[in-house]
């Protein structure tokens, strides 16, 4: 079993940054045979959306909402994922989480988030206006 803790949110206003973390724990198996890393997020009323993933070879995508804003980045000997937002706006406003799987072609928007097999418990990010 791989664990994924979430950390890092809070509340800043328009136009501010945050940085959330996501630190994986398990035996050396699990966490080191992830294959995709993702954040997703999740507004009271919405769908769960994605927001950024990450492969093993470290090849990223972004929802166009977020591009040029967030930065995906993970450090594999921590175990860490990562995400800088930045120029963060009313609408980003939601529960962050981290998800992680074995299987790389997860890595992918089109595929839905109920596939992934590993979940944070989620972390709150609230941006004002």
């Amino acid at each position: 079993q791989v664990r994924l803790v979430e950390s890092g949110g809070g509340s800043v206003q328009a136009g501010g940054s945050l940085r959330l973390s996501c630190a994986a724990f398990g035996d050396t198996y699990n966490t080191y045979s992830i294959n995709c890393m993702a954040w997703f997020r999740q507004s009271p009323g919405k769908e769960r959306e994605g927001v950024a993933t990450i492969d093993s070879n470290g090849a990223t995508t972004y929802a166009d909402s977020v591009k040029g804003r967030f930065t995906i980045s993970q450090d594999n000997a921590k175990n860490t994922l990562n995400l800088q937002m930045n120029n963060l706006k009313p609408e980003d406003t939601a529960m962050y989480y981290c998800a992680a799987d074995r299987r790389a072609w997860i890595c992918d928007f089109a595929v839905s988030y109920s596939n992934y097999n590993y979940w944070g418990q989620g972390t709150q990010v609230t941006v004002s206006s």
